[in-house]
């Protein structure tokens, strides 16, 4: 459990060089602490106090909660709807015959602490590919080169940042490429998650936040809780033993699932959540693609990138540049102190043009 919290505390810090953008830390650092926090907030409510309460006559309370617990409780979707005490007892709890009425069987509660644990495990994967792939580059071409003041030893790392980058132009678009197969591995990701929730979830997870919206605008009369369907509160368990002569006894008892009011509005959220991403995740391929196709584009944003420049220097260097120099140009801007950088554009407009640098 220390060891969890101390990878979540490890995500809440700040990284010195940045080697990434906004939206991919959306996936690998707020998606994975969501999901690990509602981990541990589920398995805190599951394994350190009561998960399930059941009554029924003559059978131990006790018994009867760890049996219900194991092999599932079941509502009836029919009875969804109905006044409670009066038509029902409570949504899809209700007297039904077997075989005629649908039965539908809550088993993935206790799954929900390590299917969420899980899923943070799969929103950090591109990451982990991506820093692999990367291999600290970025770190060792900054070179502390993050301070507005330089001494002999930053103006000698400006020289051999340069030198790099003058030797090994056109040589950086395998780097630039692995990064943007990490993007989309991002949207794929959040794609299948959303598809794995919804089949763990028996279907229901796709239409969840929506549903709970629209159910809040309906007539009390008229609406079915859609957290009471997916997530309900009170369920059904059927206990058989034998009796006194040797014949199989049944016995129908009323559990109470005090877990599923925290499931219910974890699922909300994440529907919400994953929406969210799912669309910034998106735009984010279309501004991608638009750079990769679009050369234009990329001088316009290394012009922001390097705003003290020369528009000249830019210019030059940008016509010089493929993708993956540009990438490596641009990923460098967000990491060196803007009046370094002028110079970095400056002395490296002039070592591409053949010219001795001043």
């Amino acid at each position: 459990m220390f060891d969890v919290f101390g990878s979540v505390k490890g995500l809440l810090k700040l990284d010195q060089v940045c080697i990434d953008n906004n939206i991919f830390r959306l996936h690998y650092k707020a998606t994975v602490i969501i999901l690990i926090a509602f981990s541990l907030l589920v398995t805190s409510r599951q394994y350190i106090g009561d998960p399930i309460d059941c009554i029924v006559d003559e059978i131990p309370l006790n018994v009867m909660d760890t049996y219900c617990w194991i092999y599932s409780t079941f509502t009836i979707p029919n009875r969804l709807t109905g006044v409670a005490g009066k038509d029902i007892v409570q949504p899809g709890v209700a007297s039904h015959v077997d075989g005629h009425d649908e039965v539908k069987y809550h088993k993935y509660y206790q799954w929900v602490c390590f299917v969420l644990f899980f899923q943070a495990m799969l929103f950090y994967v591109p990451r982990y590919l991506w820093k692999t792939w990367e291999g600290g580059r970025i770190k060792m071409l900054v070179l502390d080169l993050n301070m507005p003041i330089m001494n002999d030893d930053a103006k000698e790392r400006k020289k051999i940042l340069v030198d790099y980058f003058a030797d090994n132009i056109k040589g950086h678009n395998f780097y630039a490429m692995r990064f943007f197969f990490c993007e989309a591995l991002n949207f794929v990701n959040v794609l299948g998650q959303i598809y794995f929730m919804d089949f763990f979830l028996d279907g229901e997870f796709s239409t969840y936040g929506s549903d709970v919206v629209r159910f809040t605008e309906m007539e009390p009369e008229e609406r079915g809780d859609p957290m009471a369907r997916v997530f309900p509160k009170v369920t059904k368990c059927t206990f058989h033993k034998y009796g006194a002569s040797g014949s199989v006894q049944k016995f129908d008892g009323l559990c109470v699932l005090p877990l599923n009011i925290v499931n219910e509005k974890i699922y909300v959220f994440l529907w919400f959540w994953f929406i969210l991403l799912t669309i910034l995740t998106g735009i984010s391929l279309v501004y991608r693609a638009a750079v990769i196709l679009m050369p234009k584009l990329r001088l316009l944003m290394l012009r922001a990138r390097s705003r003290l420049s020369q528009h000249e220097e830019v210019e030059l260097i940008a016509s010089k540049c493929q993708l993956g120099d540009w990438f490596i140009l641009y990923q460098l801007g967000k990491n060196i102190d803007p009046l370094i950088y002028k110079e970095i554009i400056c002395d490296l407009a002039q070592k591409v043009e053949g010219k001795e640098i001043v």
